[in-house]
């Protein structure tokens, strides 16, 4: 979780745009798992009272747009219906507060404490800009960070502010296999690997694990999936839900863990993975960052916020040399390590930031300033992860990074790697490349696995 306290301005820069890409909040298990016993997984999450309160817009009888309070309800195949029961994989009341906290965070760094960002701001005015993906949950997490960075009231001139999704064949927030045959084939492969190197380990887990999943073996492929069974017990440990002793003990749920991380994101060390399922993400933002060091103040944008899922941060980390089974270089702080998970996975509300810095510009002095061009300004990135820099490894070298500070990269320097990550023409990479590919686009097949 973004805090205040831990948060460090660079001495002598200027702060001109910063970038998030937020996991949503907390949320219930995509699926149902062991949910009988011995394990007593509940089958029904009775966390959504909150959310289940919902205001439509509707067309009044006047043509008018009208506001109607409804209260959505989770009924069951018999008809039976409970308030507050959730849906799987849905944001939960406890996933609404921590957005909103979030939001609050933000608030306070960079409106209170840096005075970045406007106290209040109308939301047509391009200071702005929010996007998620399609999926309801990250779609209600960016709308609660919204509210809590400016809650209704601080939007300016009735303005409402957008959050914009794009459709599921153009998405870039997440791997985007469905719309990418060669990187589903990829991904495909890495998975298939991971399941074959990951066995032996994982059978060591069965006389602990398969009681609770009617006896099977635990396994990446298996059914349920070693990420399924991570996912039940993460979102019921969020939730205060009691779980199995076993998953309690660090041995068990590290090599379950372990073996998951390299299933998901072993691929993104591949520089093809890399290009097909980060790459343009990477390239907008560059563009942003470019537009905005070339353009300064005639550009308007300060702040993006991404609502996007585990695998968009991992991958994005794991793009960009970072990802190491801790997400950074081992060193924490005292904030750090109280605030940070040790394992790789990024929690719910994780964030990856990143911010545009540049060297101040004197103001010109003396009559002879009229004649002398000032000097231009350098700028300089730097991203963050659960309140600690990274470094990345393209920016080490002399010269690519602000003395001193390595995790501080050049603007230009961070550039050129993107660059290098960025497809020529992403459809035409995208076609598979083996009529075996082919065939499986064809049936469907190929990583199987939905965004966190």
């Amino acid at each position: 979780m973004l805090e205040s306290k831990c948060y460090d301005a660079p001495r002598n820069l200027v702060l001109e745009q910063v970038h998030f890409y937020v996991r949503h909040g907390e949320r219930t298990p995509v699926g149902a798992r062991m949910t009988g016993p011995p394990a007593n997984i509940p089958s029904v999450w009775p966390f959504c009272n909150i959310a289940r309160q919902f205001k439509a817009s509707v067309i009044g009888t006047r043509g008018t747009l009208e506001s109607l309070e409804v209260l959505r309800v989770t009924e069951k195949k018999d008809g039976k219906s409970n308030d507050g029961e959730c849906l799987y994989g849905e944001l939960t009341d406890e996933g609404r507060r921590s957005s909103l906290k979030f939001g609050h965070a933000i608030r306070d760094i960079y409106v209170k404490k840096l005075g970045f960002l406007p106290d209040s701001i109308d939301a047509n005015s391009g200071v702005a800009y929010f996007r998620s993906t399609y999926f309801p949950r990250t779609v209600e997490t960016t709308q609660q960070i919204i509210h809590g960075l400016w809650p209704t009231n601080m939007f300016l001139n009735n303005s409402v502010p957008r959050i914009r999704m794009r459709h599921p064949s153009d998405e870039n927030l997440m791997g985007n296999w469905a719309a990418c045959p060669r990187y589903k084939e990829l991904m495909a492969s890495f998975e298939k690997a991971a399941a074959d190197r990951w066995a032996p380990e994982l059978e060591k887990l069965d006389n602990k694990i398969s009681k609770y999943i009617n006896g099977k073996p635990v396994r990446i492929d298996g059914r349920p999936r070693a990420s399924g069974l991570l996912d039940t017990v993460r979102c019921a440990k969020a939730h205060g839900v009691t779980i199995p002793p076993e998953f309690e003990e660090p041995e068990v749920i590290d090599t379950i863990e372990k073996a998951v991380v390299a299933e998901w994101f072993d691929g993104y060390k591949d520089e093809e993975v890399r290009r097909l399922a980060q790459g343009r993400l990477l390239s907008e933002l560059v563009v942003r960052l470019r537009n905005k060091a070339f353009n300064g103040d005639h550009d308007p944008l300060k702040l993006t916020l991404h609502g996007c899922h585990d695998t968009s941060l991992a991958g994005m980390a794991q793009t960009l040399d970072v990802f190491d089974g801790r997400q950074g270089d081992g060193l924490f702080s005292i904030c750090e390590f109280v605030l940070t998970h040790s394992r790789s996975w990024p929690d719910f509300t994780a964030y990856i930031s990143v911010e545009l810095f540049r060297t101040p510009v004197p103001a010109p002095t003396g009559l002879s300033q009229k004649w002398i061009s000032p000097p231009k300004p350098t700028h300089y990135v730097r991203l963050r992860y659960q309140n600690r820099s990274l470094r990345l490894p393209a920016c080490s070298p002399v010269g690519n990074h602000l003395p001193g500070s390595p995790e501080l990269c050049t603007l230009e320097s961070f550039s050129r790697r993107v660059a290098e990550l960025t497809p020529n023409d992403w459809d035409a990479e995208c076609r598979s490349t083996s009529k075996v590919g082919a065939a499986k686009e064809i049936k469907g097949q190929g990583p199987s696995r939905s965004p966190g």
